[in-house]
């Protein structure tokens, strides 16, 4: 399965970063936050992605361009200039950068993927969020429940919106995207799709969180994997210095891989 990473946005809310790098591209521990998303992904054997960009496109464009060099050590021959690579790259990664536009909404990013992902199930999740989920068991969610979307629900207090479950706690009922938030079990990303969600896209300006889904919860097809372990977005400078402090104290949470 392909994993597809939201990484157009502003990221406004964290504009002593951004306004010279993407929201994925800011670093925790000298690594951009998207690096931490994907080796999670990666640890449960997904190893292609693709990362719909828009904003600063280029930067993301230039990290995976450069990727493989800026990670392996190297000699160079400053004379002939040629280059003995002495450190192999260790990511078995495939990444795909598509330039989805500066002013696409989300649901319009995704559906520009359309022709890369194909008519195959698909991982989706945002450039700007970590946990410590099990990948394998929101995929086993899903197919237990014959859903089209499986989101990761997640507890977070305070500007979240919550989500309303059925009684057996399997299917979403109701879905309310940041709004006043209660406490309740909110939306985390780590999304397992099929392709049928394309068909319930309209245009760029097509919002993933509002038509699509409510569409999806029209169906009875939205389920939700409940994740009671470690979650955090990265919305804020606040948010990114929690980040920071939980990986150079040796103990992040994410870091499900060795």
């Amino acid at each position: 399965m392909k994993v597809v990473i939201f990484a157009g946005g502003y990221g406004s809310r964290l504009a002593e970063e951004t306004v010279l790098r993407p929201k994925p591209m800011v670093e925790i521990g000298g690594r951009p936050i998207i690096w931490h998303i994907m080796k999670i992904y990666s640890h449960y054997g997904f190893n292609e992605f693709v990362v719909l960009a828009g904003y600063k496109a280029d930067y993301i464009k230039q990290y995976f361009l450069q990727f493989s060099q800026m990670n392996s050590d190297f000699t160079v021959d400053v004379r002939t200039g040629e280059i003995l690579w002495s450190r192999p790259l260790s990511e078995d990664w495939k990444v795909t950068v598509l330039d989805t536009g500066l002013e696409t909404m989300t649901g319009g990013r995704l559906k520009r993927a359309q022709h890369i992902i194909g008519k195959e199930r698909f991982l989706l999740t945002y450039g700007d969020g970590v946990s410590s989920v099990n990948i394998s068991q929101v995929i086993r969610t899903h197919e237990a429940n014959s859903n089209w979307v499986t989101l990761t629900g997640v507890s977070q207090p305070g500007r979240y919106g919550a989500l309303r479950l059925s009684d057996d706690g399997k299917k979403v009922r109701s879905f309310r995207e940041k709004a006043a938030g209660d406490g309740g079990l909110i939306n985390g990303g780590f999304f397992v799709c099929e392709p049928e969600v394309f068909g319930l896209i309209d245009n760029d300006e097509t919002v993933w969180e509002e038509e699509p889904i409510e569409r999806v919860l029209e169906r009875s097809r939205l389920g939700v994997h409940w994740h009671r372990g470690y979650w955090q977005s990265m919305d804020s400078l606040r948010d990114k210095i929690v980040l920071e402090k939980e990986w150079s104290g040796g103990a992040a949470p994410w870091k499900v891989w060795a």
